[in-house]
């Protein structure tokens, strides 16, 4: 005759064999699968979540083996990567915060507003329209995103981060910065992120503009002429003469002073520029062949540069 003792003994050896067995053993879980899990959700809610991606066959028991083999750290609102065959000590692991995925997204220097609006609006994993925020209102860098963050919210935050560069650089400018306001530093340093692909030039072409602006001369920025055409997208093709006549509040061919407000999303390093810019006496600028520019102090320097680009773009096979 079995004794009543064993046979609590042999139940409480099965009952932990179960609860440890089935804390260690490979899960239902057929392939790897994303798991998001909302601010605020409870660990019930979540261990549904959990059934219900197959990740799990009983809520009530991993809720159980995970209040007494799972350890006392909360689980993490974010979205994590579960693997295929997850026992339920990885599920909780992960849920803890091992695997958060982290996604972000980046605006380029000088990207213009109408694209940041596409390309927020392209991530599906933002949520709510937005309109095309203001120009030179967002600030060029790389962004973290929350699954399920309103695209609205994401703007607010390029936008604080601009204000607060701004403020940064704005308070350590030079006095010979032309910019007597923050917005006009904004304006004058989306022109130099346009006219110059090397940064070592920033601060060059930032010099060069001041001293047209001094002088009281137009400051013929090719991309000035474009901004109203295309809001800051590529032309995709040659500046026509009408359009340099043009006669708007962008374009620099046909005014004197700078714009009417920024034609892109300066990034902090030709912000920079602009209210530190080199010491020059350069007025003129043309392309030197090489994705760079050739300085001039005078008019027949600047035409021997010019005839030189000609040069070269002639034995390309580009004229």
């Amino acid at each position: 005759m079995i004794r009543p003792k064993f046979l609590a003994l042999l139940a409480a050896v099965l009952a932990l064999l179960w609860l440890v067995g089935g804390w260690f053993v490979s899960g239902p879980l057929p392939n790897d699968v994303e798991f998001a899990v909302r601010e605020g959700q409870s660990f019930g809610q979540v261990a549904e979540q959990l059934q219900a991606a197959g990740a799990i066959s009983s809520p009530l028991a991993f809720k159980l083996r995970a209040r007494v083999l799972g350890g006392t750290a909360p689980i993490k609102a974010g979205r994590f990567l579960l693997p295929k065959g997850a026992s339920q000590r990885m599920l909780v692991d992960i849920l803890q915060g091992g695997k958060v995925i982290r996604r972000f997204v980046t605006v380029p220097e000088g990207m213009p507003s109408i694209m940041v609006q596409e390309r927020l609006m392209a991530q599906p994993n933002l949520a709510g329209d937005i309109a095309v925020p203001p120009e030179g209102s967002i600030l060029p860098d790389t962004y973290e995103i929350a699954m399920g963050e309103s695209r609205a919210a994401v703007v607010l935050r390029m936008q604080a981060a601009m204000s607060r560069v701004v403020k940064e650089l704005w308070a350590k400018r030079s006095p010979n910065t032309v910019a007597e306001t923050p917005a006009e530093a904004v304006v004058l340093a989306s022109i130099v992120e346009k006219e110059t692909g090397k940064p070592a030039e920033r601060a060059m072409v930032a010099g060069l503009y001041s001293n047209r602006l001094r002088k009281g001369m137009m400051l013929q920025a090719d991309p000035t002429i474009i901004y109203p055409i295309t809001k800051g997208k590529p032309l995709g093709r040659r500046i026509r003469q009408s359009e340099i006549a043009a006669v708007n509040g962008y374009n620099t061919y046909a005014m004197i002073g700078l714009p009417s407000g920024p034609i892109t999303n300066p990034g902090r390093a030709s912000i920079e520029a602009v209210l530190n810019p080199a010491a020059t006496d350069a007025l003129y600028m043309v392309a030197d062949g090489t994705g760079g520019h050739a300085f001039a102090a005078t008019l027949d320097e600047h035409n021997r540069n010019v005839s030189r680009w000609f040069a070269i773009r002639r034995a390309r096979g580009e004229l």
